[in-house]
């Protein structure tokens, strides 16, 4: 087996450089051009072996895949179309080629779906594997997304399935649960957590309404009720999140029950797809246009509080807030 130690720096860089554009790499920098009347969008995210991948639950590709998903995610937040990336890598000597040559097939296949290029990076040493990716991107600043943009009155859209991520992370830790689980869910659950899908495909299905007033926006991996929180509190508003307009899948809640099913949505976290506020109209067109599992969960309000509004078990309505410290924190 060929380690990173058999092939030294330099023939590891030129290894590497393979997965970049010949035009682009090969000095100290990159230089890339930016379209005029665009403004530069920069989002760095750090994945490190033993708290965002593991032998056991996530391959080389996927880790490459996850690592691009992560950053380009953050840009469909912010309402950039991707330009490139960088890598900055930290790793064991003794790390096999074949593992981080995966890797970087992952983060190809994920980048080139998107039309994003790998333009360079870094790489050192390291006990522990470390992966640092910066994005690039690039908007026309009346299509930027922004957390403090949330007014009162807008609705809560969500994007996508929440929990799926966690769920796929519950099957990858412990295989041998319950084999009576659909084919069709394993693996679908399995993916959310090691090929999550950035956001950008509906981009173009704001613009429209972006010209009228600013969305707010934000991307849930750090689960959905720390992107509502954060988002509330970057806008100066409060919000009220209707339980039961959650998308919860039929197979979630029949394994773990509607209230797992319910915490894995809001707190599980890593399902990388976007939370907006905007206006009801808009919010009932864009939900009407997109389909899938696009969902109208909730309403900015004027005071600061934000909760869930759930049925109890009785029949009468209750609120509790929403505690990001229920969710992933990594200095907690």
């Amino acid at each position: 087996m060929t380690t990173l130690q058999d092939l030294g720096e330099h023939q590891l860089l030129q290894r590497l450089q393979r997965f970049c554009p010949d035009s682009i790499v090969g000095d100290d920098g990159a230089i890339l051009p930016i379209q005029p009347g665009y403004e530069l969008v920069v989002t760095t995210d750090v994945l490190v072996e033993g708290v965002h991948f593991s032998e056991q639950t996530t391959r080389g590709f996927d880790v490459g895949w996850r690592a691009a998903a992560a950053n380009l995610s953050d840009l469909a937040a912010m309402g950039a179309e991707p330009i490139a990336l960088t890598v900055g890598l930290s790793l064991p000597p003794t790390t096999p080629w074949s593992w981080l040559e995966a890797v970087y097939q992952g983060l190809a296949a994920c980048t080139q779906q998107y039309h994003t290029a790998i333009v360079g990076g870094d790489l050192c040493r390291s006990p522990v594997p470390t992966l640092a990716i910066t994005a690039l991107g690039q908007v026309q600043p009346p299509y930027s997304l922004k957390r403090s943009a949330a007014q009162v009155g807008d609705r809560l859209l969500i994007t996508g399935t929440h929990g799926l991520s966690r769920a796929g992370l519950e099957l990858l830790l412990h295989p041998q649960v319950d084999k009576a689980l659909a084919p069709s869910d394993r693996t679908a659950w399995i993916t959310a957590h090691q090929r999550p899908r950035p956001r950008l495909d509906i981009l173009p299905s704001l613009r429209p309404w972006q010209t009228q007033r600013a969305i707010a926006a934000m991307d849930s991996s750090d689960g959905l009720a720390d992107a509502v929180v954060q988002l509330c509190h970057a806008s100066g508003v409060g919000a009220i999140v209707w339980a039961e307009q959650l998308p919860l899948p039929n197979g979630l809640v029949a394994w773990q029950g509607q209230t797992q099913a319910l915490d894995w949505a809001l707190y599980g976290g890593e399902d990388f797809e976007l939370v907006l506020a905007l206006p009801p109209n808009a919010a009932i067109a864009l939900k009407e246009q997109i389909g899938g599992m696009t969902a109208i969960v909730g309403e900015i309000t004027a005071s600061t509080a934000v909760q869930l509004e759930m049925i109890s078990d009785n029949g009468e309505r209750q609120t509790v807030p929403l505690d990001q410290a229920a969710g992933f924190q990594h200095f907690a």
